[in-house]
């Protein structure tokens, strides 16, 4: 399956397939709050909107479109959260997108920037864009902090599934 960082690593976390034997762990992502505070849109209870998310990961493997890679903490085997590279459609243009979310026990500890920085170089060490781009919400501040820690600039502000984000955007020439 292109642009899947299955059996990739970094210091703390090994790159897994999504799998279903984590959703427990995952419904804690949808049941916190916090963790989508920042995109507008109606939300079923958090076990349908797990549901739902898991099969958007399937359907974005069978369709060759990316997809997220559970992030797994290497000392405890416990789930830290998701990332991977996800093409996806920007303004009517086709973008390779650099996603990740975490749950929220494991905010503030560098895993995120671990794992989206993983995610840039394999999608450049492989060739897969030109360019790869992470689209935040204007108002995320946290995850726009990461971007810019992994290199990314705001390219434009714009609007994606109704909701006032950011392009970030790294080129490949500025990363190599």
């Amino acid at each position: 399956m292109r642009f899947l960082l299955h059996h990739q690593q970094t210091e703390r976390l090994q790159f897994e397939a999504v799998d279903e034997k984590d959703f427990d762990q995952w419904l804690k992502f949808f049941e916190d709050p916090r963790a989508n505070q920042y995109w507008i849109e109606e939300r079923d209870t958090p076990f349908v909107e797990c549901k739902k998310w898991y099969t958007k990961q399937q359907q974005r493997y069978v369709e060759n479109r990316g997809g997220m890679n559970a992030l797994m903490e290497k000392s405890t085997g416990k789930l830290v959260g998701h990332a991977g590279l996800l093409v996806q459609q920007v303004d009517g243009v086709e973008e390779l997108e650099i996603a990740y979310s975490l749950l929220p026990e494991f905010w503030n500890k560098g895993y995120a920037l671990e794992a989206a920085t993983q995610c840039k170089m394999y999608g450049f060490e492989y060739n897969f864009a030109e360019s790869l781009i992470s689209i935040i919400s204007v108002s995320n501040l946290p995850s726009q902090k990461v971007a810019i820690k992994n290199g990314l600039t705001i390219d434009k502000q714009t609007v994606y599934n109704n909701n006032p984000v950011y392009i970030f955007r790294v080129r490949q020439e500025m990363y190599l």
